[in-house]
């Protein structure tokens, strides 16, 4: 009878530890962000403790400090993730104006439920931290996201024309934002129960009219 060698049967398999630590690991990090956008938005940043965040998901709160850095690197993921989720990000630096609509509209649609995530990424961007830092980041991460959508409109930092169009993108996130917190905290009907395309078409015209660029002639919005 032969025994096997260790180290051959792990040159036979060199990649299959390396694959599954990997997976764990992703997964534990999406945990670990779940967890922690739920704490935060019904919490607040102030009375939220990492230990209490790494004891939901069950793991060492060292692990908090491996994949984040900090407890604020960690708010800041949870505030990046929230952004990604109403605008997500392609391949390209600048989306267009309609990938941008069809994304906002398309995930207002989703049907709002208790602990909905984008209800709970959306009441991170709304509620203040208490801690300067902590709101220092909230306001970076809603600046960048409602300039995303206005580079997809035409605004250019480098023309003074377009400037306008970052007010209107933060009015066209604001709207977003009260769409979502009132359809997943009041129940109140048509708002609440609205499907996809009823309440897609009507946000769609909205953001729309928000976000068209003004016409090169009249320097009006386009209709």
């Amino acid at each position: 009878m032969t025994h096997s060698d260790p180290a051959v049967m792990h040159r036979a398999m060199p990649d299959a530890p390396t694959a599954g630590r990997a997976r764990d690991a992703q997964q534990t990090r999406e945990q670990l962000l779940l967890a922690a956008r739920r704490r935060f938005a019904h919490d607040g940043y102030s009375s939220t403790t990492v230990r209490g965040i790494a004891a939901d998901v069950g793991v060492n709160v060292a692990l908090i400090n491996r994949y984040f850095a900090s407890k604020e690197g960690l708010f800041e993921a949870c505030l990046t993730s929230a952004s990604a989720q109403i605008v997500r990000p392609d391949e390209e630096d600048v989306q267009s104006l309609d990938q941008v609509i069809s994304s906002i509209t398309r995930r207002l649609a989703s049907s709002p439920g208790k602990d909905d995530p984008l209800q709970l990424q959306l009441l991170l961007m709304l509620r203040s931290s208490g801690d300067d830092r902590a709101d220092a980041i909230r306001r970076t991460v809603i600046t960048t996201l409602a300039e995303r959508m206005a580079a997809a409109a035409g605004w250019s930092p480098a023309d003074i024309s377009t400037e306008a169009l970052v007010l209107r993108a933060q009015i066209a996130l604001a709207t977003a934002v009260g769409v979502v917190t009132l359809r997943s905290s009041t129940g109140i009907n048509p708002l609440s129960s609205a499907g996809e395309e009823e309440l897609g078409g009507a946000m769609g015209e909205v953001l729309h009219l928000l976000l068209s660029p003004p016409s090169p002639q009249s320097g009006t919005r386009n209709p």
